[in-house]
């Protein structure tokens, strides 16, 4: 009789070894790809697959679109709605009137904790929903409108 050992559990093994990183390194902010789990733990690319389900499962992590498992801490809460809703909130969070600047890219990426190109993408459909002027070099962005569902909350 073979001694090997038994697939049937290893993906969980695998999570919760992947889980006591997690725990044991702060700055830990992404999971691991699927390639460095095949490599480091000798599996297939499907029960590496399976690693990260029981994760996000568990809440440990969750998918980021066009990138990798971010990981969540524990009482860490994270807005899941897209950039540009969260954006439209900025002019009435920052009670920002019609002809006033809308926050700088740079400052936008820094308080989102996002990519530069992802604020772009969320400032260019604000844009074309009227809301901001056009962003060229060296010209800030201008408040065109206020959003309407917000415009009869704001005092």
């Amino acid at each position: 009789m073979s001694h090997q050992a038994n697939p049937r559990g290893t993906f969980l093994e695998i999570a919760d070894a992947v889980k006591a990183q997690i725990e044991a390194n702060e700055s830990m902010t992404e999971l691991p790809t699927a390639a460095e789990i095949v490599r480091e733990y000798g599996v297939s690319r499907g029960l590496a697959l399976r690693v990260f389900q029981v994760l996000e499962k568990q809440g440990v992590a969750e998918r980021v679109p066009g990138g990798r498992f971010r990981v969540i801490r524990q009482g860490e809460y994270m807005d899941r709605r897209p950039l540009a809703e969260r954006l439209v909130e900025v002019i009435v969070d920052d009670r920002l009137a019609v002809g006033e600047a809308f926050p700088s890219t740079s400052k936008l990426c820094e308080r989102f904790g996002v990519s530069r190109p992802t604020v772009t993408k969320a400032l260019d459909k604000m844009q074309t929903a009227g809301l901001l002027s056009e962003g060229k070099q060296g010209k800030q962005r201008t408040v065109l409108a206020l959003p309407d569902c917000k415009e009869s909350a704001k005092p």
